[in-house]
């Protein structure tokens, strides 16, 4: 199953104990932060209904937080066999993935962990804005970015692929200081990252 709205990124959030605690409540924490940018979160576990039930109190309770996302529950396990994220090996053990799927329901990014690492959800949210900063400016993001070393928050250009005049094109931006390039190919540009 792969959700589509107009306009809405989805993040499919599979469960697994006891780690889903300390991750549903970093979720909980940035889901302001997620919807500021039109994205959806939602948990997806092969447990029952019971069971979200009182994994949500107990976090309410013995924690102080409120989860305020929905959890699907999936207990034949149909969803969570058409995204792959039942272990080959391991019987009804779920693979812990995150799904960040854009409006046009296109699965865009995929990260997957160890049921020993907990999710590093600033690192989900940094990977949602690159890829609706990237989605903006027909543009890609460096490693480590907005942080880069080299290039700071800069993105980095696709080069010219027709012909000759395109990429002369391109190197006379770089010499106009509207781009800089460092070789016809490898051009960078400073623009607003979605971060607001």
């Amino acid at each position: 199953m792969i959700m589509k709205a107009d306009g809405l990124y989805y993040l499919a959030i599979p469960v697994i104990l006891p780690l889903f605690a300390t991750e549903f409540i970093a979720f909980e924490k940035l889901h302001n932060e997620f919807t500021k940018r039109n994205t959806e979160l939602i948990g997806i576990s092969i447990d029952q209904v019971q069971s979200h039930i009182k994994w949500i109190e107990w976090i309410q309770q013995n924690l102080g937080v409120q989860i305020t996302f929905p959890i699907i529950a999936d207990g034949l396990g149909n969803v969570a066999k058409r995204l792959g994220m039942i272990h080959p090996t391991r019987g009804s053990r779920t693979v812990r993935s995150v799904f960040i799927v854009d409006p046009e329901g296109t699965v865009r990014l995929v990260l997957t962990y160890p049921e020993t690492i907990g999710r590093n959800v600033h690192e989900i949210l940094r990977s949602l804005i690159a890829l609706q900063t990237t989605d903006l400016y027909k543009a890609a993001t460096p490693a480590n970015w907005p942080n880069n070393e080299w290039l700071q928050n800069k993105l980095i250009i696709p080069p010219a692929k027709k012909t000759i005049q395109e990429a002369n094109a391109q190197l006379a931006k770089s010499q106009a200081g509207e781009l800089t390039c460092y070789d016809w190919w490898f051009c960078v540009n400073t623009m607003k990252p979605l971060t607001e």
